[in-house]
C-alpha cells in the first residue's frame, strides 16, 4: 500500500518538474523608442510602452517593434500628365508607427503597403495635373500627395508625416521648350514693366504742363528755386519792361 502511493507522489513531483522547467518566469525591458506587442498562446493581448516585464514563457511572448521615424524612397515613376507630357518624378516620404498592433497584424508588409499607397497617389497627382503647373509649384504638389494618400496610410496604422518631391525630370527637348517658354515669359514681364514706367513718367510730364499753363508764374519759381539750391552760381534777375523807373528824387523819369 505505502510503496505504490510513493510512486505516484514521485511520479507527480516529476511531472511538476519537469513542467516548471519548460515554463520560465523571463524579465523582459521595452525601450524608449520601441512599442511590445504581448501575446499569450498566439492571440494577441496588449500593447506594452517603455519599462521592464517579467513573462512566462513559453506561453507568454513579446514582440518590440521600433517606432522611430523612418524614410521610404520612390525611385524613377514616370508617368503622363494631363496634357500628355512625360514626367519622371522621386518622392522621399517619412513616416511613424502611430497603432503597432494594427501595423503588425494588420498586413503583412507595412512598409511595402506605403510603398504603393504612395506610388499610387503620385500616379493619381500627376495624371491629373498639367507639366507646368508642376514644374511651377512643387510645394503643391507634395501637399497634393500627402492628402491624397494620408487617409489611407492611417489604415495601415502609419502616420504620415512628410512627403515631398525628390526629383522632378523631363525629356532634354522638352526642358529646352520649357526654358524658352520661361525666358519669352520673363522678356514679356519685364517689357510690361517699363511700359507701365513710361506710361507714369509720361503722366506726371502731361500733369506737369497742365500745371504750368494755368500758373506761369511757376516756372520762375521753379527757376529761382534750382538756382537757389546749386552753389558757385551767379543769379542775374531781370526787372519787367513794364516796371517804370524812379529817380533820386522819387520822380518817374521817362526816357
Amino acid at each position: 500500500m505505502f510503496w505504490p502511493i510513493l510512486a505516484a507522489t514521485v511520479a507527480l513531483l516529476l511531472y511538476i518538474a519537469m513542467r516548471i522547467a519548460r515554463v520560465r518566469l523571463v524579465r523582459v525591458t521595452v525601450y524608449e523608442f520601441q512599442r511590445a506587442l504581448r501575446y499569450r498562446k498566439g492571440r494577441f493581448l496588449s500593447v506594452l510602452g517603455p519599462g521592464q516585464y517579467w513573462i512566462l514563457e513559453p506561453r507568454t511572448t513579446v514582440t518590440p517593434v521600433d517606432v522611430r521615424p523612418n524614410f521610404i524612397t520612390l525611385m524613377g515613376q514616370e508617368v503622363l500628365t494631363a496634357d500628355g507630357v512625360p514626367l519622371k518624378v522621386s518622392v522621399a516620404a517619412n513616416y511613424e508607427m502611430s497603432d503597432p498592433q494594427l501595423a503588425i497584424n494588420g498586413q503583412a508588409n507595412y512598409a511595402q503597403a506605403l510603398y504603393l499607397l504612395l506610388q499610387l497617389a503620385v500616379r493619381e497627382v500627376i495624371s491629373t495635373s498639367k507639366a507646368d503647373e508642376l514644374l511651377e509649384n512643387r510645394a503643391g504638389f507634395a501637399e497634393k500627395i500627402r492628402a491624397l494618400a494620408e487617409p489611407q496610410v492611417q489604415n495601415l496604422g502609419l502616420k504620415l508625416l512628410t512627403a515631398d518631391l525628390k526629383d522632378l525630370m523631363i525629356s532634354g527637348d522638352l526642358k529646352k521648350s520649357f526654358a524658352q517658354v520661361v525666358k519669352a515669359r520673363k522678356e514679356g514681364e519685364a517689357a510690361l514693366e517699363r511700359a507701365r514706367g513710361e506710361t507714369a513718367a509720361l503722366r506726371s510730364l502731361a500733369n506737369a504742363a497742365r500745371m504750368l499753363q494755368d500758373n506761369p508764374q511757376l516756372v520762375q519759381l521753379r527757376m529761382l528755386q534750382a538756382m537757389g539750391e546749386s552753389g558757385g552760381n551767379t543769379l542775374v534777375v531781370g526787372l519787367p519792361a513794364a516796371l517804370p523807373l524812379v529817380g533820386r528824387t522819387g520822380e518817374e523819369k521817362s526816357e
